[in-house]
């Protein structure tokens, strides 16, 4: 073979190294990238469901407070109107059979009767009056 043939093969395999050392340069660089980029889109994400969690809490706390303050209430009216509660035998269990029995519950308060608004402590009532 000739010198220029040779000096040809040469030049192509040096060419075809530094085409060879360009695409890996390449490459290192797309997967620097990616990676950086990942990095920043796992970043970003944390900061925005941060901010969104933070953004929902002050959005969403009055909320709860007027939901809260507004069950109160609630449970303070309990039932608009009076409604009766019977006696039994472990509630006022000296009012059984009374007339002078009225246990209706006004704003959540029970009156029991006239003479003993919270009730007889034992089963024997000195104001007992059969309702027959």
């Amino acid at each position: 073979m000739e010198n220029w043939q040779k000096d040809f093969l040469e030049i192509l395999e040096d060419v075809t190294d530094e085409v060879e050392h360009f695409f890996v340069g390449v490459t290192e660089v797309v997967d620097s990238f990616f990676e950086v980029s990942e990095t920043i889109a796992s970043q970003l994400q944390n900061t925005i469901e941060i901010e969104f969690d933070l953004y929902l809490q002050d959005w969403a706390e009055p909320l709860f407070d007027v939901y809260s303050d507004l069950e109160d209430v609630m449970n303070d009216l309990e039932q608009p109107f009076p409604h009766l509660v019977e006696p039994t035998d472990t509630r006022h269990p000296a009012c059984k059979g009374c007339s002078q029995y009225h246990g209706q519950v006004y704003n959540g308060n029970l009156l029991v009767c006239g003479m003993h608004p919270y009730g007889w402590e034992d089963n024997n009532c000195p104001d007992w009056q059969s309702s027959n």
